[in-house]
């Protein structure tokens, strides 16, 4: 099942929808010479809403059939709620790494001379996983939670060419004005956000997500080294979907500049 010496390893990321695309950003850029395909399970988004035996479920078999029909190297839970429930389950049963993301506090708290402003999902600002990191992580530092399901509907949209609206946004984010100094965009879509993020928050206030740090971890745990080849030709990679999304065709535009193909949907029927 594994690479043979001359084949380029296989990168699997997964998420709940486009969030991923942030974390498949930041890796692709290090390591052009890897292979990535890309798996969405648009069907049961939210992720933060489904009890969590149905996602464990739903997440291990999605990716054992992955791994087995695509001869997967390696996978990336690019998604924080998945990560934080599903992670060591996965990791028994599959026999190539596994790498998740959790929300960014630990570096946010070494930066930090004010206080951190934590932007994710209800979900995740509810868990006590990730109150556990803010008490691990940030003594002697605020953080002050905000959750927002909106703020995820509006990087789908964006990626599908909706400009985001401002106004709107500044009325999401409005409880951390004036009070921070270092925002976590702790759900992977927010990085999609993030021009209009620093826009409405201002050029004080740093923005920290785990994109650079999971890509990192992928060149560690292959042993490999990034590589700033210019002369490699963009490939266009396979990107899968649970269901039919939503606004397709517009989705399928914007993931080509991210060197997508159009979205198949996984046909894939309960064993």
């Amino acid at each position: 099942m594994h690479h043979s010496a001359n084949s380029v390893p296989k990168v699997l990321i997964f998420d709940s929808g486009v969030g991923g695309l942030s974390v498949y950003q930041q890796i692709q850029a290090r390591y052009p010479q890897l292979d990535y395909l890309y798996l969405f399970d648009n069907e049961a988004y939210p992720y933060g809403e489904l009890p969590e035996p149905i996602l464990i479920e739903r997440v291990l078999r999605l990716m054992t059939h992955m791994v087995a029909k695509e001869a997967i190297d390696i996978v990336v839970i690019a998604c924080n709620t998945a990560s934080t429930v599903v992670l060591p389950h996965l990791r028994q049963a599959l026999n190539i790494p596994v790498i998740g993301v959790v929300p960014a506090i630990k570096p946010a708290a070494t930066l930090s001379k004010l206080a951190i402003g934590l932007i994710a999902t209800p979900a995740t600002v509810n868990r006590s996983y990730t109150h556990d990191l803010i008490s691990k992580f940030s003594a002697g530092v605020d953080v002050k939670l905000l959750g927002s399901t909106r703020l995820v509907m509006m990087a789908e949209e964006k990626l599908r060419g909706t400009s985001v609206d401002l106004k709107e946004l500044e009325e999401i984010l409005q409880p951390l004005f004036q009070n921070i100094d270092v925002a976590v965009l702790g759900c992977t879509h927010f990085p999609l956000l993030r021009n209009e993020i620093q826009q409405v928050l201002g050029v004080n206030v740093a923005l920290i997500d785990s994109g650079e740090a999971i890509a990192m971890r992928v060149g560690t745990v292959l042993q490999i080294n990034p590589r700033r080849d210019n002369d490699l030709k963009q490939k266009f990679y396979p990107i899968y979907s649970s269901a039919a999304p939503w606004e397709g065709a517009a989705l399928n535009n914007g993931l080509a500049q991210f060197g997508f193909n159009p979205v198949e949907i996984l046909q894939f029927q309960d064993a």
